[in-house]
């Protein structure tokens, strides 16, 4: 049985500027770019949540949402620099450590013999360490496996943790919604409501067959998530399955000329974040993304191993025709094959 912590920074970037700077510490802050250069919010504080300010919402809305909101420009520089701070604390109680951005890491504290081994201590170690050594906060979820761990990290936050034990496990999940498990967007979780699917307990009286028929493969992942088996072990290397590269204009690209101008910088960002990561060998994909005026988003994808400006420009010419009208966002990207050991698929 595993000991799995999930450790999440509460508001990250909001919480290091509000460190740094105690004039912020009572005032609602968004971190991220102006509104007149349709920047959007990367993170927010709670003061700021109370509002209805959410991340990746754009900044113009955050601010007729809040109009005594204090914007603070990003600086990923420092936030690196606080973040593998937190890493080398995690780093002490376990080398099986995964992060998964920045503010957030799954921990496999199974073999950690602090605390006489619990996991509960551990993360209380964990939070008290990080707000004396870093000055923010954590909030962390411990449970048997890493989908259960997430859930709870998010349960009494911020500022605290939430342990489900492996004798808990079956009652907490037969009352956990369904739009709570991952994988259940919006789309997903309407048609679950109109077949009267409304918590795991639901799910667990509908046979694996059915599901299949109703979600295809991923009715096998949810026959699994609702009943809170989740085998996935903590990766300390995480495999990159895409790169991209994206703006947000300050004023909408009008033509599909303008917008040819702009991809072929695109195309140059992301040829230089190629040979930065080494992985063109396995680029297998390219994407566009565009986004138009009214905010309507649209991807093309093609199968592939060059990231020529004409290959994207093929690309873009498909994206444009379904619009044809000014484009606020452009981005590109490609997508990139596991390494080799890990294409063998399941015999079932």
């Amino acid at each position: 049985m595993r000991k799995i912590i999930h450790c999440d920074c509460d508001s990250f970037y909001a919480s290091v500027e509000m460190r740094d700077n105690p004039t912020l510490r009572d005032v609602p802050i968004a971190v991220g770019g102006r509104p007149e250069q349709r920047g959007v919010v990367a993170t927010c504080n709670y003061q700021a949540r109370a509002f209805g300010v959410r991340s990746a919402m754009p900044m113009s809305q955050a601010i007729r949402s809040c109009p005594d909101l204090v914007i603070v420009s990003s600086n990923m520089a420092k936030y690196k620099a606080e973040s593998a701070k937190v890493q080398n604390i995690f780093r002490d109680y376990t080398d099986l450590v995964e992060p998964l951005s920045l503010d957030e890491a799954y921990l496999d504290v199974s073999t950690c013999q602090v605390a006489n081994g619990s996991a509960t201590l551990i993360a209380q170690q964990i939070r008290q360490r990080v707000k004396q050594e870093v000055g923010i906060t954590v909030s962390a979820g411990i449970a048997p496996n890493k989908f259960l761990a997430k859930i709870a990290s998010d349960w009494n936050k911020p500022d605290g943790q939430f342990t489900i034990t492996p004798q808990q496990v079956s009652e907490f999940v037969s009352e956990l919604p369904v739009n709570k498990l991952f994988g259940v967007g919006s789309v997903t979780a309407a048609r679950m409501r109109k077949l009267d699917l409304n918590t795991c307990g639901d799910l667990q009286k509908v046979p694996l067959p059915e599901l299949t028929q109703h979600f295809g493969k991923f009715g096998v992942r949810l026959y699994e998530l609702c009943r809170g088996i989740d085998e996935r072990p903590v990766k300390v290397n995480r495999v990159r399955k895409s790169l991209s590269a994206e703006r947000t204009y300050a004023d909408d690209l009008p033509t599909f000329e303008a917008c040819l101008t702009a991809l072929a910088k695109l195309v140059l960002e992301l040829e230089e974040r190629i040979q930065r990561a080494e992985c063109r060998a396995a680029i297998n994909q390219r994407t566009i993304k565009v986004r138009f005026a009214g905010f309507e988003t649209t991807t093309v994808s093609s199968a592939g191993h060059s990231t020529t400006f004409e290959d994207y420009r093929e690309l873009l010419h498909t994206a444009w025709q379904r619009q044809s009208k000014p484009v606020r966002l452009l981005g590109v990207g490609v997508g990139l094959a596991p390494p080799q050991a890990e294409q063998q698929l399941g015999l079932f």
